[in-house]
């Protein structure tokens, strides 16, 4: 049987799909690889595929089905892992020349919660190079383009993992950081950055530790309540994995959202908000407004000290995490060297592309004898009152409502030459990362030119459930 619409499937979908028997997971595996292929030389979401996996995958959920077992939450879904998530036997190169062979050893908890809930890892998705970038532009093997207007960028770092879900190659993607939302943002979908902690680290490739997440894209609010609701939840192998209870998040889904309050911090909309972003995210809360909710002006200070406190502090952790990454052990190694000196430098120079050794520099920079008090330190300070202005104004409302980038998408190669201007495009995102709040991504329209806008709710610490709920309210007002 053939399977129609691929492209616009959801998770609901396909999963009604299987038990009616309209098509088979393995026809859902054979049709997401044959499209996927066909379209990736148009968007480059991919770097690898996993065919032979995801067929295995989907042959156990028809045996399932046909044994009348429940063949899991997920059951038959294709899914696009970032590829700085190890899928054991698969190729991780976080996007950088100097891991282009490594295959890695074991599973990441994530991808396994994934597989054991039926679905189908069809691929390793496109990223910036170690995930530092907000347009995907720094991957080392090819940008990705956006599927909502190809001459502009998808957002970064997860751009790969957004512009597969956006161009309807996989309903389902699995994400890291603060980079969830704006490429959400940028390609029209669903992207979920959930509390730090509520989901494992282990087997993600770090780039900066009290930072990095693991979070959704997809194609509506249900489905990354589904996907997020079988990934979440304590394991042993990461010690910063939070016991906290994990909801129900797709049976809390009910709409009602009547006398919530909800934050609108006045540093979210002031100078340097594009016009029409900002219009498009005051009509998403005009229409919260009318499912009932209680619009409330509220003030986060330190917004404005986020920036640098950001970079500070994720370049420093970026020069410890990646010293690993050294030409003796499991990556690729200079053949230019004579001497154990060179090999290192020039393994580390041949193999890092130019955002990633920036980076490593004003890390180390930062952790320098003499500076680490006056820099780092420092920033970690800064950092705890950001946290506690979130604190401050969660004792007040329910959630916040804020645009999620300050620009629509830009041109490819807009950027690039300005990294200050870059980094200033994650602004309204990296608050909530440093904080280590949940936050979501919603689209909220269009610009004049056609390019999505993303509505952002943010919600205290494990409080996931109340930024679902919002956010499905919105989406099917």
């Amino acid at each position: 049987m053939a399977v129609d619409n691929y492209s616009s499937l959801t998770v609901d979908a396909i999963q009604q799909g299987l038990r009616s028997k309209a098509f088979s997971a393995v026809e859902i595996a054979q049709e997401a690889q044959r499209f996927c292929e066909a379209e990736n030389p148009t968007y480059g979401a991919f770097l690898s595929f996993c065919a032979a996996r995801a067929l295995n995958a989907a042959e156990a959920v028809d045996k399932k089905l046909a044994d009348g077992e429940d063949p899991g939450a997920l059951a038959g879904v294709p899914i696009a892992i970032k590829d700085v998530i190890l899928v054991e036997g698969e190729k991780n190169t976080c996007a950088s020349k100097i891991l282009e062979n490594f295959v890695a050893p074991y599973t990441a908890t994530a991808v396994q919660r994934i597989e054991q809930a039926g679905a189908l890892v069809i691929g390793k998705a496109n990223c910036d190079e170690f995930a530092m970038g907000s347009s995907n532009e720094n991957s080392a093997y090819y940008p990705v383009k956006n599927p909502a207007a190809p001459d502009r960028v998808p957002g970064g770092s997860s751009g790969g993992s957004a512009a597969a879900v956006a161009a309807g190659m996989a309903p389902l993607g699995s994400e890291t950081g603060g980079s969830i939302r704006q490429p959400a943002s940028f390609c029209g979908v669903v992207g979920v950055l959930p509390t730090y902690g509520r989901v494992s680290r282990y087997g993600l490739s770090a780039f900066a530790s009290s930072l990095d997440h693991i979070g959704p894209f997809s194609r509506n609010v249900k489905d990354s309540a589904r996907l997020l609701g079988v990934m979440a939840g304590k394991d042993p192998r990461d010690s910063t994995s939070a016991g906290a209870a994990v909801a129900d998040y797709v049976a809390g889904l009910d709409g009602n959202v009547k006398g919530m309050k909800l934050g609108v911090p006045k540093e979210y909309f002031a100078a340097g908000l594009d016009p029409e972003v900002k219009t498009r995210v005051e009509e998403a809360i005009a229409a919260l407004e009318k499912l009932g909710c209680e619009m409330v002006d509220i003030s986060l200070p330190h917004t404005e000290y986020a920036v640098a406190t950001y970079y500070l502090i994720c370049t420093a952790e970026a020069s410890a995490n990646l010293a690993r990454y050294d030409g003796v052990r499991y990556t690729m190694r200079s053949k230019n060297a004579e001497t154990l000196s060179e090999m290192y430098r020039n393994t580390r120079h041949e193999g890092f592309g130019k955002e990633v050794t920036r980076r490593i520099i004003l890390g180390t920079y930062v952790l320098s004898s003499g500076y680490y008090e006056a820099y780092y330190r420092k920033a970690q300070k800064v950092r705890r009152l950001i946290y506690q202005d979130f604190k401050n104004a969660f004792a007040k409302v329910d959630a916040i409502v804020t645009p999620v980038s300050p620009s629509p998408a830009f041109p490819l190669g807009a950027k690039t030459s300005d990294p200050l201007e870059m980094y200033l495009s994650d602004i309204y995102t990296i608050t909530s990362c440093l904080a280590g709040n949940c936050g979501i991504s919603v689209p909220c329209g269009a610009t004049s030119e056609g390019l999505p806008v993303g509505l952002q709710i943010l919600a205290d610490h494990f409080a996931e459930d109340k930024m679902f709920r919002l956010a499905d309210a919105y989406e099917n007002r």
